[in-house]
Parts: C-alpha cells; sequence; structure tokens
C-alpha cells in the first residue's frame, strides 16, 4: 500500500513538472568544494534562490492555480504568507488574470511585500506571525468568496515543491541525502515523497531553527502540536503550528529532524555569500547550518537553499553578525595612561598580530579617572576564534586589560 502511495505521488508531481514547464526555472545542482571539506561530505547545493520570484514557493502556489477552474479563478484567491508564498500566489494569479488578495504578518520583510504588490496582488498587513495571519486569512476568503489556497497544507502545492527532488536526482541519481528547511512541511513533504518514490534508501533530513521547531515537537508528541512562541531570524520558517497533511507525510517519509541555532543560521548566510556569492534569506540557508550536526561522513548531500528574498539592511545585519559570530570581526576597549605612544603601541601590538583595525574612538570622558587616563575602543578583523584569543594575549602580554565587547 505504502508503494501505491508513493506511486500516486510521484506521478501528481511529475504532472506539475508539466505544468511548470517553462514557468519554473530547472535550478542547477552545484557542487560545493567548501561545504564538502568542513563536513566530510560531498555536498551539493540546489540554489532555489535563483528561482524565478525568488524562492521555491513558485513551484506549488503555480501548480495549484494551474489546476483551477475558470469559474474558481473568477471567485479570486486569498492566501497567507510571510512572503515567499505570496510572490508565487501574486505571480500566478497575474499570470491567469485572477484576482488575489493576501495577509502578510508584521514581520514580514519589505522586499517581500513590494514584490508582491508589484505582480497586482492586494496585500494586507495582519498579526504577529503567519498564524495569526492565516486565520485572517480564511475570515477575508469567508467574507470575500473567494478560494483560500494553503501555503503549505495543500496537496496541489506540496506536489509543485516536489518537482525540486525530481530535478535533483536527475541531476545526480548517486544521492545519499536531501537536507531541507521545514517551515509549516510542504516542501519537506513534497521532496519526502518524490525522492522516496524514486529512491527507497535516500534519506532525507529536515532542519528548524531551534526558536521555531514546531514540527520536530509535533513528531515528538505523534500529533500536531502548537509552539507556545516562536523566536528566530529565520522569518521564512516561522510557523507555530504545522499542517495536519504535512505533520503526516513528514512522519512517514522524513528520516530525521535537526535544529539548529541562531548563529548557525548567520553563519551559513555568511559563508554561502562569500564562498559562492548566493545570497539566501535565514530560512533558506538551514541546511547549510545543519552540516555540522550530521553523523554520516563520506555521503553524497543535496542541500535545498529554499530562498533568497532578503531584503538590504536585513543582510546587512545578519553578515555583521555572522562575521562577529565566527570570530571575523574583534571589538574591545581598554583603559589607558592619557600619555604620548599608547595608542601607538597598541595599534603596534595588533599589527605584529597580522590583525588590520577598522574602528577607532579614543575618549577621555569615558574613563573612570577622566584627569590622567582615557578609554581607547577599538573594532579589528580578524581571521577567527584562535586569531581573536592570539590578540589578546598579546596585549595582555604588554599588561593591558582587554575588556572584550564582542
Amino acid at each position: 500500500m505504502a508503494d501505491e502511495a508513493l506511486n500516486k505521488h510521484l506521478k501528481d508531481i511529475q504532472e506539475a513538472a508539466a505544468h511548470l514547464k517553462g514557468v519554473a526555472a530547472e535550478t542547477p545542482l552545484m557542487h560545493s568544494t567548501y561545504f564538502s571539506e568542513i563536513s566530510g561530505n560531498d555536498i551539493f547545493i540546489k540554489p532555489e534562490n535563483l528561482q524565478n520570484t525568488g524562492s521555491f514557493k513558485l513551484r506549488g502556489a503555480y501548480n495549484r492555480i494551474s489546476q483551477l477552474s475558470d469559474e474558481e479563478r473568477a471567485r479570486g484567491i486569498v492566501t497567507a504568507s510571510a512572503g515567499n508564498h505570496a510572490q508565487g500566489v501574486a505571480y500566478a494569479a497575474q499570470h491567469y488574470h485572477c484576482p488575489c488578495t493576501i495577509i502578510m504578518p508584521e514581520v514580514t520583510p519589505l522586499i517581500k511585500i513590494k514584490s508582491a504588490q508589484e505582480k497586482g496582488a492586494n496585500v494586507v498587513i495582519h498579526g504577529e506571525n503567519y498564524d495569526q495571519a492565516y486565520r485572517r486569512a480564511l475570515e477575508v476568503a469567508m467574507e470575500t468568496g473567494g478560494l483560500f489556497i494553503h501555503a503549505y497544507d495543500d496537496y496541489g502545492v506540496i506536489c509543485g515543491q516536489g518537482t525540486i527532488a525530481l530535478e535533483m536526482l536527475h541531476e545526480n541519481p548517486d544521492l545519499d541525502e536531501i537536507i531541507v528547511p521545514i517551515g509549516g512541511g510542504g516542501l519537506i513533504s513534497g521532496v519526502a515523497m518524490a525522492a522516496k518514490a524514486l529512491k527507497p534508501d535516500i534519506r532525507i533530513i529536515g532542519v528548524e531553527p531551534e526558536g521555531a521547531a514546531s514540527m520536530k515537537l509535533s513528531q515528538e508528541r505523534g500529533k500536531v502540536t502548537p509552539l507556545d512562541h516562536i523566536s528566530t531570524c529565520a522569518e521564512g520558517v516561522a510557523v507555530c503550528e504545522v499542517g495536519k497533511h504535512t505533520f503526516e507525510f513528514v512522519r512517514d517519509y522524513v528520516d530525521e529532524i535537526i535544529t539548529v541555532n541562531e548563529t548557525e543560521i548567520m553563519e551559513a548566510v555568511l559563508l554561502l555569500l562569500e564562498k559562492h556569492k548566493l545570497v539566501a534569506e535565514a530560512s533558506g540557508a538551514l541546511p547549510l547550518a545543519a552540516l555540522n550536526h550530521l553523523k554520516d561522513r563520506d555521503k553524497k548531500i543535496g542541500c535545498v537553499i529554499s530562498g533568497g528574498n532578503i531584503d538590504m539592511v536585513t543582510i546587512s545585519s545578519m553578515i555583521r553578525s555572522g562575521l562577529v559570530t565566527s570570530g571575523r570581526i574583534f571589538a574591545f576597549s581598554v583603559e589607558l595612561p592619557d600619555a604620548p605612544g599608547q595608542l601607538l603601541l597598541i595599534a603596534k601590538i595588533i599589527a605584529d598580530q597580522r590583525a588590520n583595525i577598522i574602528g577607532l574612538d579614543h575618549n577621555q570622558f569615558k574613563a573612570k579617572d577622566r584627569f590622567n587616563r582615557v578609554v581607547l575602543e577599538v573594532t579589528v578583523e580578524t581571521n577567527g576564534h584562535e586569531h581573536v584569543k592570539q590578540i589578546i594575549k598579546a596585549l595582555e602580554d604588554y599588561g593591558f586589560t582587554i575588556n572584550r565587547q564582542y
């Protein structure tokens, strides 16, 4: 029976691929030398951040809307989204000339709001998170008679997302594992169904932020269990309650769920940008953040980078945070005698350690004794945590007391 169910899912996903032909880009499967070296596995990146609309969500939204009748489309479409599903729905609605209303939570980045509006969608901002926006979207659908399309707990949407696995295994049939971000569960459900149907022994691994691990909690408790609150920089997967259908698909076809912390997520965003020149939003980089948690070695692993719709203010902040947490930027303060040569000595010690000063503030008024002392605040570009330790030791060897700021 299980094989029959998978075969049916595979057929539906293959039909979705036919609907998406010429609409969704077949993003390439890229080998990563860097992530392979640090993980001890052979890592391949599926960059859905390069997808039309900037994320995988186009696949599911377009497939679902392509299945509607003209009468259903004329009623209008209503959905809730933290951003990427909104753009997929808006794109498809524009293509089929049907009106759509999208309810977005307040945490949605401006770039995602504007992108949906530019495609003709009526965007309404409501609620602190996706779940509150979702409840409002259901009310709007009832009030207007529009057809509600769920962002992840919809079979047509799920089948559209599953086309990613078809492409990955067509390009590299030898993949041993596929790692996928989990928000509500639509992406990993589609990928798992397609991959398991084509290659039953492949392992499917999901990744959630520690502060939004709703699928992991639900699987552990054996039923859909909402989180009391969520806290993560990865707003694209900030879902309090996973889908009823996606819960079952994950239970049946997903082998493992890993959780990662905020530091790991931000470092993954930074490394992907630095090593591959690919811009990913925080939720999109989850699979790379999970690589250090893998027990397997020498496996061929595909990582789905789910999206890249991130605004410049956010990415600037994340890059800075990533640099700090990886030991690439180090800031400290030190109290010095207010005498000639002290600033030069500090600069020489840092230069001798082959570090680069990128910020300096020499302030007499911050010292406890303002008459003969001065506080020097220094920001240094470094090469990692060991390099930072070397700089601190060199300064302390000269008798300076260092107050590390970050």
